[in-house]
């Protein structure tokens, strides 16, 4: 136990005497964290919270283009402005400072009260009703086509959402015209509601909690985990860089003279650098709590939460340095061990869900994201933070990641061992 003591203090020791190491570890990434998060809480309220700004032309006038620009301005997604000339509107559009224009067909209202009138007029006829005084002949009338500019800069699933939306409104306003049209063939009397007109079916949106409140996710509880989880894998860099210093500058060497084993040396780093781990973490995690709220950013939850949330980063923490203490046992210099290093953990955040979720992965990417010890650590965390899980439920997860560990760690023993046989 002495051994491994003196091997945690001179661990302890070169830490805290390497200023840009200790930067890189806590200072990088707070400020990481705090610049994803502003950047996509934002993002968040440009959907659900500021207006998106738009353009329509109406060339209608009619009582179906009213009733669609009274959709769109009770609307909470758009800020609406309105527009004459359509090849401006498009330059508009084309240079950014609209990213959508609603360009409404002439004579929209017109024909399609007299498509829709035809339709009824024709229905009715074939049970008998008033028939003398439907037109034999049909009406030729040209499908109309509602033109929507989008901005070369939006991206694909915002056009679809709002080409959805759209379509969803122009067919309420197209049934509410068929109801209103066998409203006048059926009754003469305009005050008699004979068709409901309300929608039947509603949709309700359910998070599944158990018992407990529906908890809404939010920017700080997916951003907490995911960066935390980036910042306690990049400790493989100042972990292998000093592993690689020591042998250049010959203190393996003077280590092997002493009747310690290379599990002792190893155990001593683990012990350190799965402590700067925890303060990475606790770091975050008061971030999320005190900081967060001052910026305008929504307050880290984690009442009832902490002690399974250390338990995740223990477990994440001790993945991070087995591969940290392997890539440092197997590199021969710094120009070996850094850039691999930042490269590999940022590899590993990519597939493992940090910055695109996995379910939006391809298919074989969302099979090889299994493989990464990020991807257990962040399913690990969303557990704790969104499913409200017991430690039982986080079994799966800490146990990969304890293996993960004790896998590099051993693999770097007998690496060591066999490198340096005599």
């Amino acid at each position: 136990m002495h051994k491994l003591l003196a091997s945690a203090y001179k661990e302890f020791l070169l830490l805290t005497r390497d200023i840009g190491g200790l930067a890189v570890l806590f200072i990088m990434p707070l400020l990481l964290v705090i610049t994803i998060t502003l950047i996509q809480d934002n993002s968040f309220k440009t959907i659900k919270q500021n207006k998106i700004p738009i353009i329509v032309v109406d060339n209608d006038q009619g009582e179906v283009s009213q009733n669609i620009l009274e959709n769109l301005k009770t609307s909470d997604l758009f800020e609406l402005s309105e527009q004459t000339n359509e090849k401006l509107v498009e330059e508009l559009v084309q240079n950014g400072e609209y990213q959508l224009a609603i360009v409404i067909p002439e004579n929209l209202s017109k024909d399609l009260n007299a498509k829709v009138s035809e339709n009824v007029d024709g229905i009715l006829a074939k049970f008998g009703v008033e028939k003398e005084t439907f037109p034999s002949k049909k009406l030729e009338l040209i499908a109309k086509e509602v033109k929507l500019y989008f901005d070369p800069a939006t991206q694909f699933s915002f056009r679809n959402s709002i080409k959805s939306g759209i379509a969803q409104m122009v067919s309420k306003i197209e049934t509410q015209s068929i109801y209103a049209a066998f409203q006048e063939q059926i009754t003469d009397d305009p005050n008699e509601k004979i068709f409901e007109t309300d929608s039947f079916i509603s949709f309700k949106e359910i998070i599944p909690n158990g018992d407990s409140e529906a908890l809404i996710p939010n920017s700080s509880q997916h951003n907490i985990p995911a960066w935390s989880l980036f910042a306690i894998f990049f400790i493989i860099l100042p972990l292998s860089i000093n592993m690689v210093n020591e042998k250049n500058q010959g203190t393996f060497i003077r280590l092997r003279t002493h009747p310690v084993s290379y599990a002792t040396v190893l155990g001593g780093k683990t012990m350190v650098f799965l402590a700067v781990a925890l303060t990475q973490f606790a770091f975050m995690l008061l971030v999320g709590i005190y900081l967060f709220p001052v910026l305008g950013l929504p307050t880290l939850d984690v009442s009832g939460r902490l002690p399974l949330l250390f338990v995740v980063a223990f477990f994440a923490g001790l993945a991070a340095v087995g591969l940290g203490l392997l890539l440092g046992t197997i590199a021969k210099s710094q120009e070996q061990s850094a850039p691999f290093g930042a490269t590999f953990v940022v590899i590993l955040a990519a597939i493992g869900g940090v910055w695109v979720p996995v379910f939006a992965m391809p298919k074989f990417m969302q099979t090889l994201s299994k493989l990464s010890p990020m991807n257990w650590g962040l399913e690990a965390f969303y557990d704790v933070f969104l499913r409200n899980v017991g430690l039982s439920e986080l079994i799966p997860e800490i146990t990969l990641l304890f293996l993960f560990f004790v896998a590099t760690t051993v693999i770097a023993i007998v690496y060591h061992n066999r490198k340096n046989a005599v």
